[in-house]
């Protein structure tokens, strides 16, 4: 990892050494020749704004990513927490549902949905099938949607199709099959009384 890196007209060299040491996805090589580019045509104010993520260019070119894809939901600061990566913003308007809650199981599951300052909605789940799970936080790199009920729409029918798919399962010390019934239908009846609700 470079310490202290700054981005100048003259660093093409020492990117081009980090892009062949690192095993690079493709939106990190994508900002990566854009700062190579920026330096091609001795554009220095690009390489000011990259400069402004970070002091490593693995620092640059992440915080970069993290920013642009918190833009989508209308988060613009720039702030970095004691290590050096971009602050994980706050959705706003955020809501909780659990589904599965049963006297013998202690952890039920649940859908987020939030939104961002723009009026872009997302999801995230943690889903718990007995011992087997998992999940996520609500995060800038979720899919944007227009509006809460398509987000809630689609975390439901996400959550939804997880426990369908492990419905039956043989292996029941990891899927609880009465908790799996449980959470599927609660999540059932969520979905028909929303439907109620839109015909009033």
């Amino acid at each position: 990892m470079m310490k202290n890196f700054s981005l100048t007209l003259q660093s093409a060299n020492e990117i081009s050494s980090y892009i062949a040491e690192d095993h690079l996805c493709s939106h990190e090589l994508e900002i990566i020749n854009e700062m190579l580019v920026a330096i091609e045509n001795s554009d220095t104010k690009s390489l000011e704004y990259f400069n402004q993520f970070g002091e490593t260019l693995r620092h640059i070119h992440m915080n970069v990513h993290a920013h642009r894809e918190g833009l989508k939901f209308g988060f613009t600061e720039i702030a970095f927490d004691r290590y050096g990566w971009l602050k994980r913003p706050c959705f706003l308007e955020t809501e909780k549902l659990a589904f599965g809650v049963t006297a013998g199981y202690n952890q039920p599951s649940s859908l987020t949905i939030g939104m961002g300052p723009n009026g872009k909605w997302t999801y995230s789940l943690n889903y718990s099938f007995g011992t087997a799970g998992g999940g996520w936080a609500l995060s800038v790199f979720d899919k944007p949607y227009t509006c809460r009920s398509g987000a809630l729409t689609a975390g439901l029918n996400d959550l939804k199709n997880r426990f369908t798919a492990v419905l039956g399962n043989i292996d029941t010390t990891n899927y609880k099959q009465p908790l799996i019934t449980k959470t599927l239908a609660d999540i059932a009846a969520y979905q028909h009384a929303q439907v109620q609700l839109s015909l009033f």
